[in-house]
């Protein structure tokens, strides 16, 4: 894993961008250090972990992302998250305790949201129900950023999303005023409107009183770009 710290810090290092870092630490509204390196060259050093890096046991997988997520730097996190997503056959319930453990300390949405789309949706759509009774704790959880998860944990299932949970944990986080909620019930409804337009007009109109304005505009931003709902 020391190699692997050592290649990623180098590289990153070998491109550091001053002016790049202050405006991206701006932009992520974060004091966390950036190197200036954009998602271009990031690809470009993920290759090359690819093939000098090889990661055929858990343990190792496990290993690298947190070696990496460890280290000072957003982009050396990326890095960890790159690993994390990469080696979809690591991907699965067994790495579930380390994934929630990362939505809990990323704490913010390029994090989470990135930790949901390439760990939290796959294993929420191949074990439905294994993994329905943690969900149903996430929903219920203190730490919006887990909230944010649960809502968006089928965001890629398409015509398997469940629409009975999808509703459930709208309408369970429907009151906050936490921002990210609001954006994530918004977020998830509209893209299951591209599956089930009716069903999710049907719910906006339902429950608009009990909807914030932001979650009720994107949810139906689609349906009404389309001439589905006026």
């Amino acid at each position: 894993m020391q190699e692997l710290v050592q290649f990623v810090q180098t590289q990153l290092k070998a491109l550091e961008d001053p002016e790049k870092a202050q405006k991206m630490a701006a932009y992520m509204k974060t004091d966390m250090p950036f190197y200036g390196v954009q998602k271009p060259q990031r690809a470009e050093i993920y290759k090359q972990i690819k093939k000098q890096f090889p990661l055929t046991q858990r343990e190792a997988y496990e290993e690298a992302i947190l070696a990496l997520w460890h280290l000072p730097h957003r982009e050396e996190k990326y890095t960890a998250l790159y690993i994390l997503g990469k080696y979809k056959r690591m991907v699965s319930l067994d790495s579930l305790p380390l994934y929630e453990r990362l939505i809990r300390e990323g704490a913010w949405w390029d994090f989470v949201d990135e930790i949901v789309g390439q760990a939290i949706n796959p294993i929420h759509l191949k074990h439905r129900q294994t993994l329905r009774s943690t969900l149903d704790d996430w929903i219920e959880d203190d730490d919006f950023w887990i909230r944010r998860a649960a809502i968006l944990s089928q965001l890629k299932h398409k015509k398997e999303t469940n629409t009975q949970q999808l509703f459930y944990y709208c309408l369970r986080c429907c009151h906050e005023k936490e921002f990210f909620i609001r954006k994530a019930i918004g977020w998830a409804l509209r893209e299951y409107s591209k599956h089930a337009p009716e069903a999710v007009m049907a719910f906006l109109l339902e429950h608009q009183d009990k909807l914030s304005g932001l979650s009720f505009r994107e949810g139906a931003r689609l349906l009404k770009k389309n001439g589905i709902m006026s």
